[in-house]
């Protein structure tokens, strides 16, 4: 399973700039971020992937779309590889927002406020992304699938600190 980093979204131009929290929710890309979207598409392209699951954020999808459109995939939206609600960029948009977006998709099973109202401990993201390996260890897809995550969530899956539409794989053991 690969997990790939969304492009450069509005709020990480400015947080990248200034270190402060830019008081944007739910961002979208910008060209950059696009831009970097075709080139990890071109990357998974040729790579086997048959099956495509994304977080249910506008950046995250923004870049689903990109790599969907790119390799002839459907999405699927993941809440579980969310990212961890900590900055104003983790306020996230209600499904009815979503759906207006991205018609296409099922939003079923999204409460309103489906990124939670309060930060979330590091320790609840690492339970998190310890459920979704269990998950994909059982996954017969598992090999053929690409998952369009965050920083945080890759972090707490991996160990690694990516930077935006980097493309790591999902390690086979659960991390301790």
């Amino acid at each position: 399973m690969l997990l790939v980093r969304h492009g450069e979204s509005a709020w990480n131009v400015v947080f990248g700039e200034l270190r402060i929290d830019t008081g944007i929710a739910d961002p979208e890309l910008t060209a950059t971020g696009r831009e970097q979207a075709q080139s990890a598409a071109a990357q998974l392209a040729g790579q086997g992937v048959e099956r495509l699951l994304a977080s249910p954020y506008r950046r995250t999808l923004e870049t689903a779309s990109i790599i969907a459109d790119t390799l002839g995939l459907d999405i699927e939206v993941e809440p579980l590889v969310r990212e961890r609600c900590a900055f104003s960029c983790d306020q996230g948009s209600p499904p009815e927002l979503l759906r207006r977006r991205w018609p296409s998709l099922d939003f079923t099973g999204l409460e309103p406020d489906w990124w939670g109202r309060r930060i979330e401990s590091v320790d609840a993201l690492q339970l998190r992304a310890t459920e979704f390996i269990r998950r994909a260890a059982l996954d017969p897809a598992r090999e053929r699938t690409a998952v369009v995550s965050h920083w945080g969530f890759i972090l707490a899956a991996t160990g690694r600190s990516v930077d935006n539409a980097d493309i790591v794989r999902l390690p086979e053991a659960v991390p301790l």
